[in-house]
């Protein structure tokens, strides 16, 4: 789908069918042209409810408030009803808010979003027939706002919704056909197609002569080798260097410690955080940030045979560590520790790893919602703004001593699992900070994405599968570092 901004009057603008966004029930807005219609209907304009006029080629739909949020779910859920009328095009007039560039990101993100679809493997494909959005900036004009930034912001968050879309293509893929090679060579070709961005691409060597033994131990079962992923966007006089730590578990078994057959299905997922750490990679060199941005993933399945890591068995991370596996099933956190001690030598300012690392914190904040771990409070504030702004849901997991000593081993320097069954979610980041060097400690940020990043329902703008979680998040969160305090206020 393709965005036309434009300061002509909605009425001038030619579209097969327009789009009205109806504000807490009020029919009587200059764009509402069916009130008696919408009233026979009992249409209230509120949030979720849509009312489509095949015969005024018009649809109708609501929200409580101006919230971004609440328009990128109104714009989706406009087109979804629209969907089968095989029209073309369409056309929407956005609202003024505080900041004029609000709204006019929120109605294409939430088109994007909301219309992504996943039929790789469907035999008959539903079409989707509307190729273009006309977005009518009337109201801007008419206060004789400068409407230059709400074009740029259109642009801007066409980039960041299609890189989000990307991540969700890449969770989705099903284990065979995104192995950890594959997955590798779609990081390489991508890198190929971005200005400022390389990629290097690791094997079984790589990792060995890393001494990255706990990587290696996960990987080691699989017919399929291990890989490690490191591209970086480097534009000329970046300002800071971001740092993202993806868990490319590719598909996860449990190894050994087998997991029951129906936790098998959607394991396809453990590869969120890789896909999110290679998608907002791809954003920030689109969206030509002026930070040197990473993205760190190791590639690999955890599965079985004669020669999978055991429990009982102790391996020694990048940084010398060792650590006694008590449960291969919590194989995310060995693999993070080797890529994590390797994440600090670039010498970052800034330090996020992404994972589908524990159902503890599915079971703590719910499946629609990030889990935020850290030593900083204010990092952890800042980002979690950013996610708010992004539509992603966050909730922060505190950290305390307590909970910590649940990871000492009798045999080695730490478990890989807590000797609890509480504070999973928490005791997995502790276990992830012994691989975080001491000076990058307050620079690091843990995000477990357990429950959004992949759930069997439609949600929202979401669809049934992977939601691209993290990816919004932190391109909001790089894009806020480009402006400073005075942008902020205006965002909020």
């Amino acid at each position: 789908m393709t965005f036309t901004v434009t300061e002509e009057k909605i009425a001038s603008v030619q579209a097969d069918c327009e789009i009205v966004i109806v504000v807490d029930g009020n029919l009587d807005h200059k764009w509402v042209a069916d009130k008696t219609d919408l009233e026979t209907l009992d249409f209230k304009g509120k949030l979720d409810s849509v009312a489509f006029l095949p015969h005024q080629h018009r649809v109708y739909t609501g929200v409580d408030s101006l919230d971004r949020d609440e328009v990128r779910l109104a714009v989706a859920n406009a087109l979804k009803a629209i969907q089968r009328a095989k029209y073309t095009s369409v056309k929407i007039g956005a609202y003024v808010k505080e900041c004029p560039v609000t709204n006019t990101k929120a109605i294409v993100e939430g088109a994007l979003l909301g219309t992504y679809r996943y039929d790789r493997y469907k035999s008959e494909k539903e079409p989707f027939t509307i190729d273009e959005m006309l977005l009518s900036l009337e109201e801007y004009a008419d206060k004789r706002l400068e409407t230059e930034p709400a074009k740029k912001a259109a642009a801007e968050a066409e980039i960041i919704a299609e890189v989000t879309n990307h991540a969700k293509e890449i969770v989705n893929t099903p284990p065979e056909d995104m192995t950890p090679v594959l997955l590798g060579e779609y990081a390489f070709e991508m890198a190929k197609e971005l200005e400022n961005v390389t990629c290097f691409i690791g094997d079984e060597n790589f990792l060995e002569e890393q001494k990255m033994g706990a990587f290696l131990a996960v990987s080691r079962a699989s017919a399929h080798p291990p890989r490690f992923i490191h591209l970086v966007y480097k534009p000329e006089n970046a300002e800071k260097r971001f740092v993202f730590v993806g868990k490319g578990l590719t598909y996860d078994s449990g190894g050994l410690s087998l997991k029951p057959s129906e936790h098998m299905v959607s394991m396809k997922a453990d590869k969120s955080g890789a896909a999110s750490a290679i998608s907002i990679l791809e954003g920030a060199a689109r969206m030509k940030l002026p930070f040197e941005v990473h993205a760190i993933v190791g590639a690999c399945e955890n599965m079985i045979g004669g020669n999978a890591y055991k429990p009982d068995d102790v391996l020694t991370a990048r940084n010398g560590k060792t650590i006694e596996v008590r449960n291969t099933d919590a194989e995310g956190r060995l693999v993070l520790a080797d890529c994590l001690c390797y994440a600090t030598d670039q010498k970052p300012d800034y330090l996020v790893d992404m994972a589908t690392l524990t159902g503890a914190c599915v079971v703590a904040v719910g499946e629609y919602t990030t889990g935020v771990m850290g030593h900083s409070d204010p990092l952890k504030e800042e980002i979690m703004t950013a996610a708010a702004k992004s539509g992603e849901l966050t909730g922060e997991l505190p950290f305390n001593r307590y909970l910590r000593q649940l990871l000492k081993s009798n045999i080695a320097d730490l478990s890989n699992i807590s000797s609890s069954r509480y504070g999973g979610a928490i005791t997995a980041a502790l276990f992830l900070d012994n691989f975080v060097a001491d000076d990058y400690k307050e620079k690091w940020i843990h995000l477990d994405i357990a429950g959004p990043a992949y759930v069997e329902k439609d949600w929202g703008y979401n669809q049934t599968g992977a939601s691209g979680a993290g990816v919004r998040m932190c391109l909001y969160w790089m894009k806020e570092h480009t402006y400073g305090d005075d942008h902020h206020k205006k965002e909020q």
